[in-house]
């Protein structure tokens, strides 16, 4: 774990930011620890869930976007369950995934790959095609045949198909229009 340097220079308008996009109340945060002491990648954080918190709260927007810990978030609601104030801090966390990606921050290359991937496969076949999506994987992350002893086994089961399967009826479209509105408002800064 790493102290907070409380040198670092504060911006007011990350806290508001953050809380206008996640819809919290950050402030109602005491910093009691539950959070943390249910989160069970609590391990392999660089920064402890309370202590994101704490960052977001002081305004010190760089050392927030630029932990690793929130790229490692599994967004298993185990930290939201635990939070004697209510507050949702699984979806604090995917918010400052959010502006993480924005600001350019990835400090865990391989999450952010695989969900850049994952999110190319949605939008492109109305869900994810998995034997594409490892393909891209494979190949962006440098290791390409790290997983090829798994796909006989996969394909034997029917879990691994060489053609997508994208949604019948009107998935399609309504998945694409769920992106298009993400641009949308990304493009006008909500």
């Amino acid at each position: 774990m790493q102290a907070i340097d409380l040198t670092t220079s504060r911006d007011q308008s990350f806290v508001e930011d953050v809380a206008r996009e996640s819809g919290q109340d950050l402030r109602s945060c005491y910093q009691c620890g539950n959070c943390t002491a249910g989160c069970a990648y609590t391990m392999n954080y660089d920064i402890p869930v309370h202590q994101i918190m704490r960052l977001v709260q002081l305004g010190l927007r760089d050392k927030a976007l630029s932990c690793r810990s929130i790229w490692l978030c599994a967004t298993c609601q185990a930290c939201t369950t635990r939070c004697p104030n209510n507050i949702e801090v699984a979806v604090v966390m995917d918010v400052l995934r959010h502006m993480a990606r924005r600001a350019g921050h990835a400090p865990e290359r391989l999450v952010k790959t695989f969900t850049d991937g994952f999110l190319a496969s949605v939008a492109r076949h109305g869900r994810v095609f998995e034997a594409g999506l490892a393909a891209c994987f494979a190949l962006k992350s440098g290791k390409p045949l790290q997983d090829a002893g798994l796909g006989p086994a996969m394909l034997s089961r029917g879990k691994l198909a060489f053609l997508p399967h994208e949604p019948g009826g009107n998935g399609k479209a309504e998945v694409a229009a769920i992106f298009q509105r993400f641009l949308k408002d990304q493009e006008s800064g909500k």
